[in-house]
């Protein structure tokens, strides 16, 4: 099975890190706010970044490892993999 470590960010790059078995699943629930809490209140609805594994440890220990960095840290982060901050999910049926 494979685990993703993703960011989801608003449209004013609010940030939010998460990992999940299921990432189309969890993309879907993040952009029809069907889950209540910081991402729909902050309407975070594009994935910006993912890392994939099929450790489960890994990704949440990646996950925590992420979280506890600085904000400029992950901004670069995203921009190495997608510098125009598209949403990774835009093309997905």
């Amino acid at each position: 099975m494979q685990y993703y470590v993703y960011m989801m960010a608003s449209f004013r790059r609010v940030l939010y890190i998460g990992v999940t078995g299921d990432l189309y699943r969890r993309a879907y629930e993040h952009q029809h706010k069907l889950v209540p809490g910081f991402t729909a209140r902050y309407n975070v609805d594009r994935l910006v970044y993912v890392e994939a594994t099929s450790d489960v440890w890994a990704a949440l220990a990646r996950e925590k490892q992420l979280k506890d960095w600085r904000r400029s840290k992950k901004v670069a982060l995203i921009e190495a993999q997608n510098p125009a901050w598209h949403d990774l999910s835009q093309d997905w049926v």
